[in-house]
C-alpha cells in the first residue's frame, strides 16, 4: 500500500454492542472499495476481521482486528473492536489508536448497553462520533424509533445527515438530508444517484430542521444566523456538520444495512470527506525524562513518538507489535528506542493488517497505523521514541479483570509450557492477568468475564498446545485461637537405641487482628536447653503454616515457652520441632479455633436508578455500606465492606443486575472472623474432603 500523508488519513473504530453488525460493516466497506472481491459472512466464518478459530465458533468478535481501505486517495485504518463486555480492553486499546468511532446501531435493537458504556469512553476521550444505523432491511427494523433512542439517550447533539428509503424487505436505499439526493442499490455496491422520492419529503422536513438544530447548536456564529433567519444554507449545514463533528458537539446519523451492502459507499464517501485526519486532532502530549510534558503535533518531520497499542501472537510469524505513530515517522530495517523499557529495538520489515493477511509498506509516518514483527521487548503500551529525546505517551488504561479463576496444567510435563503461554496470551491482551497466590498457592488468573477466561484457556491450548484444569480459586482463610490457654508438648519415644525426648509446656493466646506471630522465651533455669528453644519456634511456626483445622495458616497468636523437660542424650532439634507443633496443637483443641475471612473495600459505580438494587444485594452478601457519593453523571459510587467470599462471581452478578451498566473495584482491606455458623459449614466440608481423599 502506498504511502499516505497525515491530511489524506483516516483512523476510524468500529465500535457497538455485540450483534450490531460491525464485522458485517467491515466487510461491506472492505467490499465496496474493491479491497475484497467477495463478502464473507459471519455465519459461514469467512470474513476478513473475524479470522481466529475462537470467533469463528463463537460467532463474535474476540480481538481487535484492523484492515486499511482506500476511498478517492484517501487511507482509512478500520479497526474493528469486539462488542461483547469481556473483551472491553481491546475496545479501550482502539480507542488511543483512532481519531473518530463510527457507532454501529441495530435497527432492530436499538441503542444496547455495550453502546453507552463505549460512548463514555469516547466521550472521555474527546473523540468525534459518527452512528450507522445498520440492519434496516432485517424484520422489524425502525429508523424512527432508533432515532428516539439515540437522542434520548445521547441527547439533541445526535442529528440524522440520511433517512432510509422504505424498510425492512422495502429497504431499497438511501436519501442524504444535506445534498436532496437519493441513493438505489438495485444493483451491487455503488448506489445509483437520483432524485428524491416524492413521499419522503414529508418525512424528511422534520429531520432536516432537526440537523439544522443540532449543526446551529455545536457553532456559535450558526446558531446567530439560525436564530435571526430560521434556517441554514446548504454550504452552512456541512461547515457546521465538519466543525461540529471535528469539535465532537456533532453526531451525524446514516443508514444503511451492511450484509446488502447498502448505503456503505455512503459511509465511505463521508469518512473521506468530514471525519478528520490526524492533523485535526489535538496533539498528542508526552512526557519527558525530566518529568515535565511536551505537545507533539502530528508532523512526519518531528522528533519520534507512536505507542503500541495491540499486541498479536501469529503461529507463523511470532509475536506482532501494532503501533500508531503520533510525530515522526518509522522506517524498515532501523532502530527505535523503546522509552517505556528504555531499550533499543531493531525494525525489520513494516506491514499493514488487513485481517490476517500482511501487506509490506515503506514506511509509517506520522498519522499512520502499523505493524511490525519480532521485536525483542516491545508489549501493549510502550512508546516507541528517539533514543537522543526519549518521550513516553500515557499508556492505554485498561479496566481491572476481577473474575477468578484457579488454572493448573493438566500433567506434570505441561508446568513450564503453561508458564510461558500464560505470558505470551497476557501479550495479547494485557486485561488478563495471572498471579500465584502466597496463601492458597495457587495459580489464579483474572479477566472480564466467563467468556473472557474460557478464550484465554482455548487460546493456550490451541496456540500453545497446554492441556490446563480451571477451578474456583480457593478463598485464602486463616485460623486464630479463641481464647488464652495452656498446653503441652510431649515426644518421648524409646526404641532400644538412640531415643527421642522433648517436652515443652507453652501459654497461647490470641492478638489483636494484623499482629501476626509473637514467641516469648520464658524458661528458667535451663528447662529447655538454649539450642532446643529455636527448635520449638520452629515446630509451632510450620504448624501455623500448615494450619490446624482445616489447613489455612494461623495468625494473629502469641506463643509463651515458659517450661519444658529435656534428655542428655535423646533430646534433638527434632524432638522439640515435634514437641512444639503438638503443643500447639492441644492449645488449639482446648481452646477452639476462630476461622477468619478476607474483607475487601468495594466501589460500585452504578446509575442512579439502580443504586437501592446494589445496596440490597451487598447486603444479602453479608456487606456493610459504608456509604454513597453521587459522580455528577447520573452515576452514584457505593462504597462497602464485604467478604471476598461473597464477590466470587460479583463481576458476572453485577452485569446481569445491571445489564452491564455497573462497573466496580475492589481491594483487601482486613480479616474478620466468619460468623460461627458459616464456620461450622467450612470445617465440615474441609474434614469431609479429608475424609474423602
Amino acid at each position: 500500500m502506498d504511502v499516505h500523508e497525515p491530511r489524506n488519513i483516516r483512523n476510524v473504530v468500529l465500535v457497538g454492542h455485540s450483534g450490531a453488525g460491525k464485522t458485517s460493516l467491515m466487510e461491506a466497506l472492505l467490499f465496496t472499495s474493491g479491497t475484497i472481491n467477495r463478502m464473507g459472512s459471519v455465519q459461514d466464518g469467512n470474513t476478513v476481521s473475524d479470522f481466529d478459530p475462537e470467533e469463528v465458533r463463537r460467532g463474535i468478535s474476540v480481538s481487535l482486528a484492523m484492515a486499511p481501505i482506500a476511498w478517492n486517495g484517501v487511507k482509512v485504518n478500520v479497526l474493528d473492536a469486539p462488542g461483547y463486555a469481556d473483551f472491553i480492553g481491546d475496545a479501550k486499546s482502539a480507542l488511543r489508536a483512532a481519531d473518530a468511532c463510527l457507532f454501529v446501531v441495530s435497527a432492530v435493537d436499538g441503542v444496547e448497553v455495550q453502546t453507552e458504556v463505549v460512548w463514555e469512553m469516547a466521550a472521555e476521550a474527546g473523540l468525534p462520533r459518527v452512528v450507522f444505523v445498520n440492519k434496516m432491511d432485517r424484520e422489524r427494523a425502525s429508523f424512527d424509533r432508533t432515532m428516539d433512542g439515540l437522542v434520548a439517550a445521547f441527547g439533541s447533539q445526535v442529528a440524522p445527515i440520511q433517512l432510509p428509503i422504505g424498510e425492512e424487505h422495502d429497504f431499497s436505499g438511501i436519501v442524504d438530508l444535506i445534498s436532496h439526493r437519493a441513493y438505489r442499490y438495485d444493483a451491487g455496491p455503488i448506489g445509483t444517484e437520483g432524485d428524491w422520492p416524492e413521499d419522503l419529503a414529508a418525512k424528511a422536513d422534520p429531520y432536516r430542521e432537526r440537523l439544522a438544530d443540532s449543526v446551529a447548536e455545536a457553532d456559535d456564529t450558526l446558531l446567530e444566523k439560525y436564530l435571526e433567519e430560521g434556517e441554514l444554507s446548504t454550504e452552512e449545514i456541512v461547515r457546521g456538520v465538519r466543525a461540529g463533528l471535528a469539535q465532537a458537539r456533532l453526531v451525524p446519523v446514516l443508514v444503511g444495512a451492511a450484509t446488502q451492502p447498502i448505503g456503505a459507499d455512503r459511509l465511505l464517501a463521508f469518512v473521506a470527506e468530514a471525519l478528520p485526519s490526524p492533523l485535526d486532532r489535538p496533539p498528542a502530549t508526552v512526557s519527558t525524562r525530566d518529568g515535565g510534558t511536551q505537545e507533539r503535533p502530528t508532523d512526519p518531520n518531528g522528533p519520534l513518538a507512536a505507542l503500541v497499542f495491540k499486541t498479536v501472537s501469529d503461529p507463523y510469524v511470532g509475536r506482532i507489535n501494532l503501533f500508531r505513530v503520533f510525530s515522526g515517522r518509522i522506517r524498515p530495517d532501523s532502530s527505535v528506542f523503546n522509552a517505556s523499557k528504555g531499550t533499543e529495538e531493531r525494525v525489520g520489515q513494516l506491514f499493514t493488517l488487513g485481517g490476517k493477511e500482511h501487506e509490506t509498506v515503506g514506511e509509517i509516518p506520522a498519522g499512520d497505523i502499523g505493524a511490525v514483527a519480532k521485536l525483542s521487548h516491545a508489549a501493549t503500551g510502550d512508546t516507541f521514541s528517539l533514543k537522543s529525546d526519549p518521550v513516553v505517551l500515557p499508556p492505554v488504561e485498561l479496566p481491572e479483570p476481577l473474575l477468578s479463576m484457579a488454572i493448573e496444567p493438566k500433567t506434570k510435563g505441561d508446568e513450564d509450557k503453561l508458564s510461558t503461554a500464560i505470558a505470551r496470551v497476557r501479550e495479547d491482551d494485557p486485561s488478563f492477568r495471572v498471579e500465584r497466590s502466597a496463601e492458597t498457592h495457587e495459580t489464579v488468573m483474572y479477566g472480564m468475564g466467563e467468556a473472557h477466561l474460557d478464550t484465554m484457556v482455548e487460546r493456550m491450548r490451541r496456540k500453545f498446545g497446554v492441556e490446563v484444569l480451571t477451578h474456583p480459586a480457593r478463598v485464602p482463610y486463616k485460623e486464630t485461637i479463641k481464647a488464652k490457654v495452656q498446653a503441652i508438648g510431649r515426644h518421648v519415644k524409646q526404641s532400644g537405641g538412640h531415643g527421642q525426648y522433648g517436652v515443652c509446656n507453652i501459654e497461647v493466646e490470641p492478638l489483636p487482628r494484623g499482629s501476626g506471630f509473637e514467641f516469648v522465651d520464658k524458661i528458667f533455669g535451663g528447662a529447655v536447653p538454649n539450642q532446643f528453644i529455636s527448635s520449638v519456634e520452629k515446630g509451632i511456626v510450620k504448624t501455623m503454616t500448615e494450619g490446624v483445622v482445616t489447613g489455612n495458616p494461623m495468625v494473629d497468636i502469641r506463643v509463651t515457652l515458659y517450661d519444658g523437660k529435656f534428655h542428655s542424650v535423646d533430646s534433638s532439634d527434632m524432638a522439640f520441632q515435634i514437641a512444639g507443633a503438638l503443643a500447639l496443637k492441644d492449645a488449639v483443641a482446648k481452646a477452639g479455633v476462630a476461622l477468619l475471612e478476607p474483607i475487601v473495600r468495594v466501589e460500585v459505580l452504578v446509575p442512579e436508578s439502580q443504586t437501592g438494587d446494589i445496596i440490597g444485594d451487598l447486603n444479602s452478601k453479608r456487606g456493610r455500606i459504608l456509604g454513597m457519593e453521587s459522580t455528577g453523571s447520573g452515576k452514584q459510587r457505593v462504597k462497602a465492606l464485604v467478604p471476598q467470599a461473597e464477590m466470587t462471581r460479583y463481576a458476572i452478578d453485577l452485569r446481569s443486575m445491571t445489564q452491564g451498566r455497573g462497573a466496580f473495584t475492589m481491594t483487601f482491606d482486613h480479616y474478620a472472623e466468619v460468623p460461627a455458623h458459616l464456620a461450622e459449614k467450612l470445617i465440615a466440608r474441609v474434614k469431609k474432603d479429608r475424609d474423602e481423599h
